[in-house]
């Protein structure tokens, strides 16, 4: 009998409910759980998989809005029909009633568990990454497009803030003095504009005092660029834009030394200086649609990525920034947001609100930068910025924002600019210290939201206001989805299901399983792993190879049905190893120029230093390295070339 390797969608919701009813047989019974199933297979019939990754989410947002108290639940406003005399939704209604009153408003004491058990069950496929249509195409790249004309109206705002602003702190200074021992006089909206900018400044000087812009290590990106080279190809310059040479010059931070320059000039001839524009792709995202990126010219990126780190590494250690800024750690974010959770009906100082910022990425404006940071510093950040991107269409689209996504600068300056903001807007020292930023993931006491929101607002940055949780029990940061302190965050499946094998798949699924087996969810667990095992055979669990979880996919427990792994004992190792399946990355050799491969050696393969053709570091920190593994400088990895192979482990 052939094994069944299909993977039905609707499966996948039909054990979720039927995990509910194992965990909560006394709200959601045998009959409850006959009923709810019945619907939900009869909707989806109608509505197709739209209902699983659309129908369903769409009533999950509208719940989440509701946890905040913003809203009321209101069932029928979102396409499901309420139990009769209340607001509530028919489907799940048994959840629904231990969380809401009848009215839709929140219950004084809400049950987290049930709450947890409904988005586990709303959210499961929202994030599949489905093919995406010409028409979400089209809807994503106009969004992109109205955001710049959008930031086209603030043109004339910053340019008469940059002309007016020595003039607004003159004043400022005779105001000081004059007015020493009054009573302050209420401002004008004009001038609380000017007031935050200036303190806004302040925090920035401070933060950017001691940093150089010029000692950097510039290297390539692992993404695709807009020129269109492959990995190797690009350490061999064709084109560096004179825009970036006027800053950064080319013999410093393009070549590996000196004698790289020298025995490169025979083709500085053929080296052109053009402004190349930056491209724009698409790439999957979720079942809504695509994410857009902007790929940048191979030498803007190399500038970007060093500038980028340099900046990163500053910012996470300096005094004023470290506690407030992250960008490699999501810990305190995730924290604030269970702590907000926890806290939110309070007073207490651990009451926080989580902002979420729309199109935050597409919406600083090139002359805020110029506004906010230091005037030493914009040089080197507009030296390396793409003024123009190209759309799918062939139309060249003139860039107003500092950055798109895709530029190595777009989510550090991002962050600051929203922290030096906010800063700047903070009545006290301790809501200053309060405020926790991750590129747009912001958290800030739940008194100052309101004022913080509005700052934002007056600067161009956009709220989206239906997904900030300003009020009520339910936080959302990071990735963490947080009610009353407990982490409601459910598994969100994006790999689509394969019946052949493929390693993204294999990898990706068997994590889906792992997840689920840790929230209890056990039949949604044995579905899924019995199509695993369906096309790809035996694969490990930690309970009888424990030594295996870190090296390869490993499942939670062994399925029964899998036989045990062949086991060998390596004199070599001396130790026993079993054959199971790895993925493998396979590793391309690309020959390049002797000098090609050390400035790779140089900007990779090396830690913290900078070029040997600067003559502004030691010779010491040069020839500093600590590669973090064997590092070999004409290996490549293609994206994509992974393969399932069987080795022993």
């Amino acid at each position: 009998m052939v094994p069944n390797k299909s993977l039905d969608k609707f499966q996948l919701i039909a054990a979720l409910l039927q995990d509910a009813h194992m965990r909560c047989g006394v709200v959601f019974n045998t009959k409850a759980l006959r009923q709810t199933t019945k619907v939900a297979y009869r909707r989806y019939l109608l509505e197709g998989t739209g209902f699983l990754t659309k129908t369903l989410p769409r009533l999950c947002k509208h719940f989440d809005q509701a946890l905040t108290g913003t809203i009321k639940l209101n069932s029928t406003s979102v396409g499901f029909s309420s139990i009769r005399g209340t607001e509530l939704p028919r489907f799940l209604g048994e959840f629904f009633s231990k969380i809401f009153q009848a009215d839709g408003s929140v219950l004084p004491d809400p049950d987290a568990k049930c709450v947890r058990v409904v988005r586990e069950i709303l959210l499961q496929l929202y994030k599949l990454e489905l093919p995406y249509t010409k028409d979400q195409e089209q809807e994503v790249i106009q969004a992109f497009k109205n955001a710049e004309d959008d930031l086209s109206n603030l043109d004339a705002l910053f340019a008469e803030m940059q002309t007016g602003y020595p003039v607004y702190v003159a004043q400022a200074l005779r105001r000081k003095r004059s007015w020493s021992g009054l009573i302050d006089q209420p401002e004008s909206p004009e001038t609380w504009r000017y007031r935050t900018m200036r303190k806004a400044r302040k925090y920035l000087s401070i933060l950017f005092e001691s940093f150089d812009p010029t000692s950097i290590v510039p290297r390539h990106g692992p993404g695709a660029v807009a020129t269109k080279q492959r990995l190797w190809e690009k350490f061999r310059w064709t084109n560096v834009s004179s825009r970036i040479t006027d800053t950064y010059p080319l013999d410093e931070y393009f070549y590996a030394s000196q004698g790289h320059v020298c025995d490169s000039y025979k083709g500085f001839q053929s080296l052109t200086e053009e402004d190349l524009p930056a491209r724009v792709i698409l790439v999957p995202k979720d079942s809504r649609g695509p994410r857009l990126i902007s790929c940048e010219p191979v030498d803007y990126q190399w500038i970007q990525q060093g500038l980028g780190r340099a900046i990163v590494r500053h910012v996470e250690g300096h005094w004023i920034s470290r506690f407030n800024v992250h960008f490699t750690d999501q810990g305190p974010n995730k924290r604030g947001a269970l702590l907000g959770s926890k806290y939110g009906l309070s007073r207490s100082k651990w009451n926080y609100s989580t902002l979420d910022l729309k199109e935050a990425s597409d919406r600083v404006h090139l002359g805020l930068v110029r506004l906010l940071f230091p005037e030493r510093l914009i040089p080197y950040l507009e030296a390396c910025r793409s003024s123009s991107t190209v759309l799918p269409s062939g139309e060249v689209l003139k860039l107003r924002k500092f950055a798109p996504m895709g530029s190595c600068l777009c989510f550090p300056i991002m962050a600051l600019t929203i922290w030096a903001l906010l800063s700047a807007a903070a009545p006290n020292a301790d809501a200053r210290e309060s405020i926790l930023v991750y590129g747009d993931d912001v958290i800030v006491p739940s008194e100052q939201s309101e004022s913080a929101m509005a700052i934002l607002e007056l600067f161009g940055l956009k709220i989206n206001r239906s997904k900030s949780c300003t009020k009520g029990l339910f936080k959302e940061s990071c990735g963490v989805d947080a009610f009353n302190g407990i982490d409601v965050t459910p598994v969100r499946i994006r790999t689509v299901w394969d019946e052949s094998p493929r390693p993204d798949v294999y990898s990706s699924w068997v994590s889906y399983a792992n997840s689920y087996w840790d929230r209890q969810c056990y039949t949604t667990y044995d579905y899924i792993v019995s199509r695993l095992v369906a096309v790809y055979g035996d694969i490990p669990g930690r309970d009888f190879y424990p030594h295996l979880e870190d090296k390869v996919p490993c499942l939670r427990v062994t399925p029964a049905e899998c036989r045990p792994l062949r086991r060998r004992f390596n004199k070599s190792l001396q130790k026993l190893e079993v054959r199971t399946l790895t993925v493998k990355s396979p590793s391309v050799i690309q020959d390049m120029s002797g000098w090609s491969m050390l400035l790779r050696f140089f900007t990779e393969g090396c830690k913290d230093h900078s070029l040997v053709s600067s003559d502004r570091h030691s010779e010491a920190s040069i020839r500093s390295y600590d590669p973090p593994m064997p590092f070999s400088v004409s290996r490549y990895t293609k994206r994509r070339t992974s393969m399932l192979v069987r080795r022993w482990r």
